[in-house]
């Protein structure tokens, strides 16, 4: 099952390569990791996914609240919260396939953010289904190159 948790770390030098560092030295595995200054510039917050049962996701949680610049850790897998990740696309394109591959675009509610002769680039953001199912619509006319941020996401506060 996929886990997702929010890591709030004090901005200091060697805290990521430590956190990506606990994941890969114990052997867990983690599918992504977005990260950026937080609230606080003296902060920084990592999202970060990772397959796993409950008793792993938990081990790892443990872990990561145990290194010496993590003040937070929280499991957002059985929290309501919101997620995004981005994506840019870069296809293969000629005359006679250009205006399908806006269509696509435009479906998905992408945007067209780059355009040549030979291929256009395409931006969307969403959650994770919604990126790889534009990026599986794409595939029939030739992906170039893919750039993905992973996920990042926040704790939901509205609840009914």
């Amino acid at each position: 099952m996929r886990h997702i948790l929010s890591v709030i770390f004090e901005n200091k030098f060697n805290a990521i390569p430590r956190i990506s560092g606990l994941f890969s030295g114990r052997g867990y595995n983690m599918n992504s990791m977005s990260f950026g200054e937080g609230e606080d510039p003296e902060t920084t917050r990592a999202t970060i996914t990772s397959e796993g049962d409950d008793q792993i996701i938990e081990q790892i949680a443990k872990q990561l609240n145990k290194l010496v610049d993590v003040i937070k850790v929280v499991e957002l897998t059985y929290e309501p919260f919101v997620e995004r990740e981005l994506a840019l696309v870069k296809v293969q394109s000629s005359a006679s396939t250009r205006a399908e591959i806006m269509q696509v675009a435009d479906i998905f509610r992408a945007k067209i953010i780059d355009l040549s002769h030979k291929t256009i680039t395409i931006e969307v953001t969403g959650k994770e289904d919604k990126v790889n199912a534009i990026i599986e619509m794409l595939q029939q006319f030739g992906i170039r190159e893919i750039a993905r941020t992973g996920i990042v996401a926040l704790k939901r506060e509205f609840q009914k």
